[in-house]
């Protein structure tokens, strides 16, 4: 036993340097090459490196670097609460339709903004992209208490878990509706919108972004100990004093507010939430919790840090779709780990 957890140790200790790895090489590389050492000068304040650098790693590169830790962190961890609640290997953090609801409230602002009142917001620049925001938390926020309410009121997990997909259908059936509706321009900007992106965060939104992640992701570590009840099954549970239904609703929260900030800072990211836990899962070989929760957010930080910089590699014009690397990248590597293990 001493030697597994030896073993856990040193994984969990190389997803660390890697993590820090990827966050120096995001800030060096790009369309401008920057030294290490003159990234390292720029951080720690130093005023003899060029002005042009300083611009890009300070106002660029940093706040993209951030942003894909922290949201690679969440959307992993709302993948693994979700595969845990509905015990479902294909269950991720779009599952009940959370994402599909703030793409909603994003479409209502994109596409009927220029029709209601004559200027679409996607087009006003930071008032834009705060009303995107916005209605993106909204968005998801009323589906989460939908779910809620109906998780209520049904006792299956299959139940709750074909009305969320049922839910996201309805989602997507009205955006298409508005869609068919809406002028070509307000078109394109809603699907840029929907292919995702780390570097739309800067600033003042980038600082609150983090900050609303570092407290969303400390609340999901405390719900590890009925998670790994959860596993036991809904009756072995209950005997053992759990509130099934309070325990799941917890779950569910926590997963929801975790995929609506991203989504509403970010877009929908699609993949890691789905992946990485069966990627840690293959990595560790365990289904305990309290090593699970801090490896998926460690790994989903490496993907997502991995994703990010070949998203804008050299060569590139401009900054590839995040959604179109997240797939490419990370569906090959757990494909081959799981199945190794199934060898195995």
């Amino acid at each position: 036993m001493a030697d597994i957890h030896r073993g856990w140790g040193m994984k969990l200790l190389l997803l660390l340097v890697t993590i820090l790895v990827l966050v120096v090489v995001n800030l060096m590389i790009g369309t401008v090459s920057i030294p290490a050492g003159s990234v390292c000068s720029i951080l720690l304040g130093s005023d003899g490196e060029s002005e042009v650098w300083t611009n890009i790693v300070l106002s660029s590169r940093l706040p993209q670097t951030l942003t894909a830790l922290v949201a690679g962190a969440g959307l992993a961890v709302s993948g693994l609460q979700m595969q845990t609640v509905f015990r479902n290997p294909l269950a991720g953090p779009s599952v009940l339709g959370i994402s599909n609801g703030a793409a909603l409230g994003v479409a209502f602002v994109v596409l009927m903004s220029g029709q209601l009142g004559g200027v679409a917001l996607s087009r006003l620049g930071y008032l834009g992209d705060a009303a995107i925001s916005l209605a993106a938390i909204a968005g998801a926020l009323l589906v989460m208490l939908l779910i809620i309410w109906i998780s209520n009121r049904v006792e299956g997990r299959g139940t709750l878990l074909i009305i969320g997909v049922m839910i996201g259908y309805l989602a997507t059936a009205i955006i298409g509706v508005l869609k068919f509706l809406s002028p070509e321009e307000d078109v394109k900007a809603f699907v840029v919108w929907g292919l995702g992106s780390f570097s739309r965060v800067s600033g003042g939104d980038m600082v609150l972004f983090v900050a609303l992640m570092c407290i969303l992701l400390p609340l999901a570590c405390l719900l590890v100990k009925p998670m790994n009840l959860l596993l036991l099954g809904d009756r072995y549970a209950a005997n053992l004093g759990l509130n099934i239904q309070r325990a799941r609703r917890q779950v569910i929260v926590s997963s929801s507010l975790l995929v609506a900030i991203v989504t509403a800072y970010c877009g929908p990211i699609m993949f890691i939430g789905l992946a990485v836990p069966h990627l840690t899962r293959a990595l560790f070989r365990t289904s305990d919790h309290r090593l699970l929760m801090p490896a998926t957010i460690m790994s989903g930080a490496v993907l997502a840090l991995l994703c990010n910089l070949i998203a804008r590699m050299p060569g590139f014009e401009g900054v590839l779709p995040v959604n179109s690397v997240t797939a490419l990248v990370g569906a090959p590597v757990v494909a081959a780990i799981l199945f190794r293990r199934r060898r195995t």
